[in-house]
């Protein structure tokens, strides 16, 4: 499968400056966000990708609608690729105030709060990907996969530590990354 850490956000962008948590709930992209997810999704074309699971965030949601308007795809939205909540920008947003930002998505199967409350810890994480490597590597069509997602499960579910609108393959068949240092 593909693993895509959604582009720049605002988060990010205060972030990298300071190491400060800049206090914005589910941030949207920035415009080099939205240029950057515009540019990933034509790279993405020549992919054999058929399936699309999005992390609830309104930064993968921005994220995937460049991938979603390049590509025919089934997108699914799922609460386990969800980041590991740490900062204020994990705090997501209702399903309802969701499905009417984005309404091309179904929210209804998610709680009215799906994100983690209060600090998720490491291992909290790492056992949520986990469950989520075991459950694709179940999927004949795994290698057909893309999932939209964040820096932090991406690290649980690889060892890889990936930067904003960078996407790897990653075979939910092959061995178990090593316990992580986390930073």
């Amino acid at each position: 499968m593909y693993l895509l850490r959604h582009c720049e956000s605002f988060f990010n962008l205060h972030f990298n400056r300071d190491r400060r948590d800049p206090g914005i709930q589910d941030p949207e992209l920035t415009p080099a966000g939205h240029a950057h997810a515009s540019s990933i999704a034509a790279a993405l074309q020549g992919l054999e990708v058929r399936h699309l699971i999005i992390s609830p965030y309104t930064r993968t949601l921005q994220t995937a609608t460049y991938v979603l308007d390049r590509l025919a795809l089934t997108a699914r939205i799922e609460q386990q690729v969800r980041e590991r909540t740490a900062f204020t920008c994990d705090i997501g947003s209702h399903p309802l105030e969701l499905a009417r930002r984005f309404p091309r998505h179904d929210f209804s199967h998610l709680p009215a709060r799906w994100w983690h409350e209060g600090i998720e810890t490491a291992g909290q994480t790492e056992a949520r990907a986990a469950g989520f490597r075991t459950q694709m590597a179940a999927r004949s069509d795994h290698a057909h996969t893309l999932v939209i997602t964040h820096w932090a499960f991406i690290l649980a579910l690889t060892g890889q530590s990936v930067a904003n609108g960078q996407w790897i393959r990653f075979d939910p068949e092959a061995a178990a990354p090593q316990r992580i240092a986390w930073p």
